[in-house]
């Protein structure tokens, strides 16, 4: 049985690190879709967020390499200061190219690469963060017919980034923290109609 959706891109910033265990804890290890990751960090430092996920989740998860190919049920990190692309032949494209929104890597950047390659089957998540990244790569997720979740404002460390996705007004699921996983598993794991 194949997956009504291929990808999944995962988006945030601040407060975004335990947002995104628990996203990912909460799923299977022979999840039906691949999970592409970008979290604002600090370019300075190298980054363990794959290997602080990877010991909490049952997928395996790896910082993004330019070139990777996408595989489901793998979890891909985008390294720091690095945007990360995904490409319709379903690899991995890295870029430095100057900043969107003031941070690299950008979530609207991830959101509008997925679009175009997946159109309908890509699922766009934003979770905690600051500022408005992501608002726009949204929208391409719904221009194409693809699904987007937004973590519930309310119950997100820092609301700026799920209030922003929020208020483009075509989100089709806001969701507690405890309710994402759950709603991917379902979204990904019903037969195609």
């Amino acid at each position: 049985m194949s997956s009504p959706f291929e990808v999944v891109a995962l988006a945030a910033s601040a407060g975004g690190l335990n947002a995104l265990t628990h996203v990912l804890a909460a799923l299977p290890g022979d999840f039906p879709a691949a999970l592409v990751v970008v979290q604002h960090l600090d370019p300075r430092h190298r980054s363990l967020m794959a290997d602080i996920l990877s010991r909490r989740t049952a997928l395996p998860v790896k910082e993004a390499i330019d070139g990777d190919q996408l595989q489901p049920g793998r979890a891909y990190v985008a390294p720091p200061n690095r945007h990360l692309l995904v490409n319709p032949d379903r690899t991995i494209s890295l870029t430095q190219t100057q900043l969107v929104h003031f941070v690299r890597p950008s979530a609207d950047l991830l959101f509008e690469s997925t679009a175009a390659s997946f159109k309908e089957r890509a699922i766009a998540v934003v979770l905690s963060g600051s500022g408005h990244d992501g608002a726009m790569g949204v929208r391409a997720i719904k221009k194409m017919g693809g699904t987007v979740i937004v973590q519930d404002a309310k119950n997100a460390e820092f609301a700026g980034m799920p209030q922003a996705a929020e208020a483009t007004g075509i989100v089709d699921f806001v969701l507690s923290l405890d309710e994402i996983a759950p709603a991917l598993q379902k979204l990904c794991t019903e037969p195609d109609d």
